[in-house]
């Protein structure tokens, strides 16, 4: 199947109230497992590569190519986007590998500082047809917009939506990120606020805290495309760590790395089902 752009996935999504799982790829096994579970779904998904696993990499251009070639060969639509950059020059490092999307992160500076950055990386993505999403919190927030506490307000969200040219926003509603349990509270009132006061869609980041419920009423009251993370490295952790407890001896990786992966496989196929029920 050809690649799928990610404004494809979440436009279609968006038209019919429904969301779209974005799930983070670390090594190759995510992004098989993370294709495979939406082959089981039967739903779109999007494959997410941050800044920390190009560190982690030491380069975006393997974890990135290896993520294309998943998802080109994929039998339901999965795009490839690139999460949580603050170097502009790793957003056009992703556009010259062929990355549809990005999502560019300057939510730590200040507000001014952060609408001239982003509107520059919109300009040059939308010159090379990229579609970008942007992150907003706290006016001058310097722990990003997923600090505990922090909330993202309507009319500065529309203010930003404006000036940037941005084609989604990443909104800080009562998530936060690489939260171990899913008791989030997040704040559905602001998202329906949100929703009405911009036309972009919109982005819950940290998903990873939020519950089932939670997640079905947070597309409910506006939300469109919901990444999760730790959720999914928990799962792929638990299975490891079952696989040697069972086979102390072991020494082939490919041994518990089978069983983690397939452990991420039925949760994204469970998420998928969650955020777009049939």
């Amino acid at each position: 199947m050809p690649l799928t752009p990610t404004d494809e996935i979440v436009r279609r999504a968006r038209a019919a109230g429904t969301g779209v799982g974005a799930f983070n790829v670390l090594q190759l096994e995510h992004a098989q497992a993370i294709a495979a579970g939406a082959e089981t779904a039967d739903r779109p998904v999007v494959l997410q590569i941050s800044e920390n696993t190009v560190r982690y990499h030491g380069a975006l251009e393997p974890v990135a190519l290896a993520s294309l070639a998943v998802a080109r060969a994929a039998k339901t639509p999965v795009a490839v986007h690139l999460d949580h950059a603050e170097n502009p020059d790793l957003v056009r490092e992703a556009v010259g590998l062929g990355l549809g999307s990005v999502m560019f992160d300057a939510s730590k500076l200040p507000y001014a500082e952060n609408v001239a950055a982003t509107r520059e990386v919109v300009e040059y993505c939308h010159q090379h047809g990229v579609w970008v999403e942007a992150e907003l919190g706290e006016v001058g927030g310097k722990g990003g917009a997923h600090t505990p506490g922090v909330r993202t307000d309507p009319d500065e969200a529309r203010a930003f939506v404006e000036a940037t040219g941005v084609d989604a926003l990443a909104v800080a509603v009562g998530s936060s990120h690489q939260m171990l349990t899913r008791d989030a509270v997040l704040d559905f009132d602001l998202i329906a606020r949100l929703r009405a006061a911009v036309a972009t869609p919109l982005v819950l980041h940290g998903s990873s805290g939020v519950s089932d419920a939670d997640l079905a009423a947070a597309i409910a009251a506006g939300m469109t495309k919901v990444n999760v993370s730790t959720h999914l490295n928990k799962a792929f952790t638990r299975a490891v760590r079952a696989h040697l407890a069972e086979h102390p001896a072991a020494v082939d990786p490919r041994h518990y790395l089978t069983p983690a992966r397939s452990a991420v496989a039925r949760e994204v196929a469970h998420l998928l089902t969650v955020l777009a029920p049939s």
